[in-house]
């Protein structure tokens, strides 16, 4: 995906997704250092749409509980044994319709468990 696909989605999603989730005016968004993320493009976009960023390591599952929910999904898809990418792509749109938001919520709600592990271990991986 190209830097300007990133300013898209930003563009088209982020401060649509903000209104859906009611989050006013006080949200942070993370990200992690990927390059791709990082880019120059993308990092003005963000500045001149006066985002607000949290820094975040790259290659953290065990802080960011959006690698749950995609481990979650790739053991749903990877159950129903896709043969194509036609129906690996309908898989994953129907598997993650099921996805139930409480799910999402009690991986945010472990989030300070989660850091606490984190802390504890330095860094390393934890059971999370």
């Amino acid at each position: 995906m190209g830097m300007e696909n990133d300013v898209a989605i930003l563009k088209k999603h982020l401060k649509t997704s903000v209104r859906k989730l009611k989050l006013g005016r006080k949200w942070v968004f993370q990200m992690d250092i990927d390059p791709k993320h990082t880019s120059k493009v993308v990092a003005k976009w963000l500045e001149d749409n006066k985002v607000k960023v949290l820094e975040w390591p790259s290659q953290s599952p065990d802080l960011n509980p959006i690698e749950n929910l995609w481990e979650e999904l790739e053991k749903c898809v990877r159950a129903r044994r896709p043969t194509n990418l036609t129906q690996l792509h309908q898989l994953c749109q129907e598997e993650w319709a099921k996805i139930h938001p409480t799910y999402c919520w009690k991986l945010v709600e472990g989030y300070p468990k989660r850091l606490t592990q984190v802390k504890q271990f330095k860094g390393n991986a934890t059971k999370y």
